[in-house]
C-alpha cells in the first residue's frame, strides 16, 4: 500500500498503463506490417506463387500473427497491472470525480481490436 496519499501516484500509474498502451499499439501495427510484407513480396516477384515468395508469406504471416498476438497479450496485461496498482491506492490518492476505468476500458478495446485483426488477417 502506498503511504504519500498523493494522487500523482495514481497519474504516475496511469501514465505507466498509457505507455503500455502505446507498445501494444505499436507491436500491432508491426505485426499488421510484417504479416502483409509477404504480400507485398508477391507481387514484387511477378509470378504469383512462386515458391520461395509462398514459403516467405507463410513465414511473415505467422511472425506477423505473433507480433499482433503479442500487443494484443500486452493491452491485457497492462490491465492486470493498472488493476493491482489501484488496488494498492488509498482513497485520498484518488482525486474525488475521477474516473480510474477509462484507461482500462481503453486497453481491454485495443485488445479486442487486436484479436478482430488476427481474425481479419487469418481470414484474408
Amino acid at each position: 500500500m502506498s503511504d504519500l496519499n498523493d494522487p500523482r501516484v495514481l497519474f504516475a500509474a496511469e501514465r505507466t498503463l498509457l505507455a503500455w498502451n502505446r507498445t501494444s499499439l505499436s507491436l500491432m501495427a508491426f505485426g499488421f506490417v510484417i504479416e502483409r510484407f509477404g504480400l507485398f513480396l508477391r507481387y514484387v516477384s511477378h509470378t504469383p506463387g512462386a515458391t520461395v515468395a509462398g514459403a516467405v508469406d507463410r513465414v511473415s504471416f505467422w511472425i506477423g500473427i505473433g507480433f499482433v498476438a503479442l500487443g494484443a497479450f500486452a493491452a491485457v496485461m497492462s490491465i492486470v497491472q493498472y488493476r493491482v496498482a489501484l488496488a494498492s491506492l488509498r482513497p485520498a490518492e484518488i482525486p474525488p470525480g475521477y474516473k480510474t476505468s477509462v484507461g482500462i476500458w481503453l486497453n481491454g478495446l485495443i485488445a479486442l481490436l487486436g484479436a478482430a485483426l488476427i481474425a481479419y488477417l487469418a481470414a484474408t
